[in-house]
């Protein structure tokens, strides 16, 4: 198992920190424990587990910084690691923006760890594969998916005194559902980080309904229309949009964030009110670790207050170019949102689109974080509150800024895992008018 004790990590951390000759030294260690099974064509393709730890040791002379990895831990290893930092920090050049390491910190733990998560077994994992084959094949349906699962730890410690050390855990779950004709296709995702909340056979009846509801979808012309984004469709832009609130990026006049003339848009209504994100790394549905990359304590951050811009990120640099205090960098997104499901806000609709799916996003205008992707695995038509057959799926080019000061509605905000963001999100469902379409696109 490659998970060490906090007492195991703070020993080799020490001893890593007293060998070293520098001016500083910060030595930081991760390991884990990492099984995943992988099926398509209704067979399980592959299945494994990786177990690794890895020391990082980061030594500074005066601005000359040197960083060493290594993955053995006797005394002539570390040594080993330690000689070779030094020896990379005396060749490199002067950095002109180096911060010295952070002085020792106060942590609040996170509640990111779960026993029955770290526990599970492949025997667990089998299960989950053959839980979303057999109803596939019964009804004729191919299924291809991932489950992952991981039991994690980090530990890192510095010359000035500072040390940290927790475990997490978590596990991820996609698939999706093809019709044998390969017209129609579902799909499904969870990411939990409590294992006992996840059951693969209730979960592969959604793509399963929709991998046949998706068959046979009709073309409609693209233009703007009201959408029903589920919380995966509006994730990956969300989180596209979050790299606009750094503060150097604003004041450099390189974000969407940043005011003509010079300065920020910090206090400024940019979002409908209803819009409030919130960052909080205690949240129980959201935990992440209680400190950034760079040993920094997160906090419970408002990022936007009613439709205002409340938070822009500082980096330490920045913050003391700026006269700011940096606060650690937020690991998770929290947005609020109503009580209703994606199916109650069907209800409501009178014509509309329903999206399960973005992928492909990509950025066409920093400036106004203009987007373009493709929906997938599931477009459908609505009126008069129902479903009425699915469509071809779209191009969009829309910006989630426009696209979040034009809320019809809200609905209750879930989990949400993207592999491109850095963040654990909650994302709620959004009902949205005037989303734009740009062009058909035939894949399913």
């Amino acid at each position: 198992m490659s998970i060490f004790t906090e007492a195991e990590a703070k020993a080799i951390l020490e001893k890593v920190v007293k060998l070293s000759k520098a001016d500083e030294c910060t030595a930081t260690l991760t390991g884990a424990t990492n099984g995943n099974v992988r099926f398509a064509l209704n067979n399980v393709t592959t299945s494994g587990i990786v177990d690794n730890i890895d020391l990082a040791v980061q030594v500074a002379f005066g601005k000359r910084v040197g960083t060493a990895t290594i993955n053995s831990f006797d005394d002539a290893s570390l040594e080993r690691v330690v000689r070779r930092a030094e020896d990379l920090a005396r060749l490199a050049p002067e950095n002109p923006e180096f911060m010295p390491a952070i002085g020792k910190q106060t942590y609040k733990p996170t509640p990111t760890f779960d026993p029955g998560t770290a526990a599970i077994t492949a025997e667990y994992r089998a299960k989950v594969a053959a839980d979303s084959i057999a109803p596939c094949r019964s009804d004729k349906l191919i299924a291809a998916g991932f489950f992952s699962d991981s039991n994690s730890f980090f530990a890192s410690a510095n010359s000035n005194g500072n040390f940290c050390y927790q475990q997490a855990s978590g596990m991820d779950y996609t698939c999706t559902v093809r019709t044998e004709d390969g017209r129609g296709s579902g799909w499904v995702a969870r990411n939990l980080r409590e294992v006992g909340r996840f059951d693969a056979s209730r979960e592969i009846r959604t793509a399963i309904r929709k991998a046949k509801d998706s068959a046979d979808a009709k073309a409609l012309e693209p233009g703007k229309y009201t959408v029903i984004l589920e919380p995966a469709a509006s994730a990956g832009l969300i989180s596209f949009m979050m790299f606009g609130f750094d503060a150097r990026q604003a004041d450099e006049g390189r974000s969407f964030l940043s005011k003509k003339g010079g300065g920020n848009k910090i206090g400024e209504q940019v979002y409908d009110p209803r819009v409030e994100i919130w960052s909080d790394p205690w949240d129980p549905e959201a935990a992440v670790y209680p400190w950034d990359e760079d040993g920094l304590p997160r906090e419970k951050t408002p990022i936007i207050e009613k439709g205002k811009v409340s938070f822009l990120q500082y980096s330490r640099y920045w913050a003391k170019q700026k006269g700011k205090r940096a606060v650690g960098q937020p690991g998770n997104l929290i947005m609020a949102g109503g009580d209703k499901s994606t199916a109650d806000m069907i209800k409501g609709t009178e014509k509309g689109i329903l999206v399960t799916r973005t992928w492909y996003i990509r950025m066409v205008d920093p400036q106004t974080v203009l987007l373009t992707g493709l929906t997938r695995d599931g477009t459908f038509y609505i009126e008069n509150g129902e479903i009425k057959y699915p469509v071809k799926n779209f191009r969009f080019n829309e910006s989630p800024v426009i696209m979040l000061n034009n809320i019809e509605e809200l609905g209750k905000p879930v989990r949400v895992g993207d592999d491109e963001s850095p963040f654990v999100m909650m994302i709620p469902p959004m009902k949205l008018r005037d989303f734009t379409f740009t062009s058909l696109s035939d894949a399913v």
